[in-house]
């Protein structure tokens, strides 16, 4: 299938890469030429603009950071839209807000291109290795008709969540509960520190019960070590919790943990750190606390 790919960070270069070996032809654009040259070298051909990498394409596909990044690539001069034919489709794999994706949907129908939203969770080496989960919204026989030949070659599995908006509305619930999952493990593991139990002893006890997780197992390690490169940096966290409570306060729901969890990252932010993974959460609590959990 012949796909434009617009968006190659940290996630989509090892997406689009993933496309590739499984044998699609990629148009690529990122406005960083270095992201995009690394693709190309795969095999992937270059395109001038958003629009460019939308002439020829059956499906173009959207991995940028936020919703004015979606709909300025999407809709702006030069954009996608603008080079898209009648009855291709757009599947925007970014994590943005439900309200931009329905935005961006109703200008897509006037154009006769159908749209999926349809982001994805687990970082950037389950992007590297095509074991992401993906979840979508939007029209339910055009996720069918993308899920096995498209979507399942960037993820181990991809789940159809509602209407338009749903994708985003379900990573914004994943982004919450890591989010204070990975919060309350620092604090957990700072209450051992603190009270003179070894926090690895703890961990390894306790992983196996009923506050066992994938979180736990990922964020774990990184705090034992206090090595917080990043797989998912605190600045993204805090975007994605920023659209979070945006929806949370349209939608009359209210949010009291994923607000306290974002004054953490913000602190986190104010101190340099909104870099670093967002397991450096437990450098919030060595400042409050005075012990480091490494």
């Amino acid at each position: 299938m012949k796909i434009g790919f617009i968006g190659l960070g940290i996630m989509g270069k090892p997406m689009a890469k993933n496309l590739l070996r499984a044998g699609h032809q990629l148009t690529v654009f990122d406005i960083v030429k270095d992201a995009m040259n690394d693709v190309v070298a795969a095999g992937a051909a270059a395109a001038a603009s958003a629009k460019d990498a939308a002439l020829s394409s059956e499906y173009i596909i959207t991995m940028l950071p936020n919703s004015p990044h979606v709909k300025t690539a999407v809709l702006g001069e030069n954009g996608a839209l603008q080079g898209a034919r009648r009855g291709c489709a757009l599947i925007d794999m970014s994590s943005i807000a439900p309200g931009a994706s329905q935005e961006i949907a109703a200008e897509c129908a006037k154009a006769g291109v159908r749209m999926l939203d349809a982001p994805v969770s687990g970082g950037e080496p389950k992007a590297i290795d095509g074991t992401l989960s993906i979840m979508a919204g939007g029209d339910k026989d055009l996720f069918e008709s993308v899920k096995d030949n498209i979507l399942l070659k960037m993820g181990a599995s991809a789940v159809y969540c509602g209407g338009i908006g749903a994708g985003n509305t379900t990573k914004l619930a994943n982004q919450i509960i890591v989010a204070c999952n990975i919060a309350a493990l620092a604090e957990a593991l700072t209450l051992a520190k603190k009270a003179g139990v070894d926090p690895g002893r703890v961990f390894e006890a306790i992983k196996g019960g009923l506050a066992g997780s994938t979180v736990m197992n990922a964020k774990t390690p990184m705090m034992l070590s206090g090595d917080f490169k990043p797989g998912f940096r605190i600045d993204l966290h805090i975007k994605d919790l920023a659209n979070a409570l945006e929806t949370g306060h349209s939608a009359a729901s209210p949010l009291p943990l994923t607000s306290s969890v974002m004054e953490m990252f913000h602190a986190l932010r104010a101190s340099g750190a909104g870099q670093d993974d967002h397991s450096a959460l437990a450098k919030y609590y060595e400042k409050l606390s005075g012990v480091k959990i490494s």
